[in-house]
């Protein structure tokens, strides 16, 4: 059994593995490499300019191990080692630390976290746009008092345009930190269990209705969610034996059209891929696109159909900024890679590098088309996951695979293969020790849960930092380890607007650095 695991081993170290490196062993490689950074970063200017343009890029969950893990699986599928590709968010000209601690949690959550990001305020685990005087879960008209805007806000105050694109429902912690003001993220539809007609009465407002009946001035909106703004008689516009989940008798996406109407303003409602790609600029102007029952597809789900119903994160990304960019006075967008995360909570670490890697590909497709005098990119995450590299791997493993190493050991102490990738915990957890050889096969499968060392149905959330990534006007604000609820007001700052509105704030345009 052995001996046909170093048969396989040796079969794909030559196939998949090791490509020539033979440049690497003399220090000129490393001298050049030094030495062109060095004159990268002493030639580089600070870009002072007003930000007339912000797109923030958030990958839920995308921990340091995620962007190492799928830098080096982007690199292999362009067939080359992995490990010296540099992804379109690492060749951004500034980075920092960003601590992701809520005020009540060390290791916390993705709506805690949207509301550091998002309003500079940081607050409790489970709650949206809400300080930390709130409780989980209180409604009460208290709240009013709670309530913390968002820098979507703060831009559509200053005459911005404004849009969300996200992989996962619309009314998911991520987006609705854009909009929402919650004591607890699953409020996101009257459903008559989570959230009920006590909740109601009581003073609060599923977030579902949030977005219809508070923030109608969104100009774009890409996403998935629609059984949060449906009925339950009502039947999905796609996937036909779905249907809603609100009983309190309101179909939302008509109350949108109704609003649209009394408002007098040009709107279009898009549920499928068709209507997506005809949207055309100065068209129309609001766009209201849930393009999925629930959250969207994973990419490597998606471009698998054989016919595909859901544009791709990079399409949502491309068509968003060409409709936002008709506004003389420039825009705010959040794009969320929101997909990464779930992915993760599934020990699953092929989807979720795969989610990586289109991502990193809507960063690149913005880089492109943007004015990047006058637009500033960030790209962070809201927290990490339980998820490791390990194993002393060769140059060129195949980071989904098995580990393969020149010095050290290659099976368990048990004496069995284990793989490069693993989780702290989740449901791949290992209830007792396993007595068979893994697989590539096993392994490379879409489906395949990474082995963890506690098992749990459901992986978690990590604690630590996580990094943050800038270019464009005022992106040298972010550097060193900055509290998360910092990011929100440099963007703020870097536009002049919010807590830094040039009509009140006068020396934002002129306090640009050295």
């Amino acid at each position: 059994m052995k001996f046909s695991y170093f048969l396989l081993v040796n079969f794909f170290s030559l196939t998949f593995a090791n490509l020539d490196w033979s440049q690497d062993k003399y220090p000129e490689k490393w001298y050049n490499n030094a030495h062109d950074n060095l004159r990268k970063i002493l030639n580089h200017k600070p870009n002072k300019n007003l930000a007339k343009n912000t797109i923030l890029f958030l990958g839920d969950g995308m921990g340091i191990t995620t962007i190492t893990a799928g830098r080096i699986l982007k690199g292999q599928l362009k067939g080359t080692n992995g490990e010296e590709e540099i992804t379109n968010m690492e060749a951004m000209d500034n980075v920092a630390l960003s601590k992701t601690y809520g005020i009540d949690s060390q290791t916390t959550d993705s709506a805690a976290t949207a509301t550091a990001y998002l309003t500079g305020v940081k607050t409790r685990v489970g709650m949206i746009g809400l300080s930390g005087q709130a409780q989980i879960r209180e409604c009460s008209p208290q709240l009013e008092n709670y309530k913390v805007k968002s820098i979507l806000k703060w831009a559509k105050e200053a005459g911005k345009s404004v849009g969300v694109v996200t992989t996962t429902r619309i009314t998911h912690a991520t987006p609705a930190g854009t909009y929402a003001h919650t004591s607890y993220r699953n409020f996101e539809t009257y459903d008559g269990n989570i959230f009920n007609l006590t909740h109601q009465l009581n003073g609060c407002k599923d977030i579902a209705a949030q977005l219809i009946d508070d923030n109608s001035y969104i100009d774009v909106i890409f996403g998935g969610g629609r059984r949060k703004f449906l009925r339950k008689e009502d039947r999905d516009y796609h996937e036909l034996d779905k249907t809603g989940e609100r009983i309190d008798n309101r179909n939302l996406i008509n109350d949108w059209h109704e609003k649209m109407k009394l408002m007098n303003k040009t709107h279009k409602f898009v549920w499928n891929l068709d209507d997506f790609k005809n949207l055309k600029p100065n068209e129309y102007q609001h766009v209201l696109g849930i393009l999925a029952w629930d959250h969207m597809k994973y990419e490597v789900d998606r471009v698998a159909q054989e016919n595909i119903d859901e544009p791709s994160i990079v399409e949502m990304t491309e068509k968003a900024i060409e409709l936002l960019s008709t506004n003389p006075n420039g825009y705010f967008l959040l794009v969320e890679g929101g997909k990464i995360d779930l992915a993760h909570h599934d020990s699953n670490a092929k989807r979720a590098l795969e989610e990586f890697v289109a991502f990193d590909n809507a960063i690149g497709l913005a880089s492109n088309i943007v004015d990047q005098e006058e637009t500033l990119m960030v790209v962070t995450a809201d927290h990490s996951h339980e998820f490791n590299i390990g194993g002393y791997s060769i140059r060129g493993n195949p980071i989904l695979g098995l580990v393969r190493t020149v010095e050290y050991g290659e099976l368990s102490s048990a004496g069995y293969t284990f793989t490069s990738l693993s989780y702290g915990n989740g449901p791949g957890g290992l209830k007792e020790i396993r007595k068979r050889n893994l697989t590539e096969t096993e392994t490379n499968n879409i489906d395949y849960h990474q082995e963890s060392g506690v098992f749990m149905n459901y992986e978690t959330h990590g604690g630590e930092d996580v990094a943050i990534f800038a270019k464009g006007p005022m992106s040298h604000l972010f550097e060193g380890t900055v509290e998360q609820s910092f990011i929100a007001h440099a963007m703020a700052y870097a536009s002049c607007i919010g807590p830094f509105d040039r009509n009140f704030y006068w020396s934002c345009e002129t306090e640009r650095g050295f």
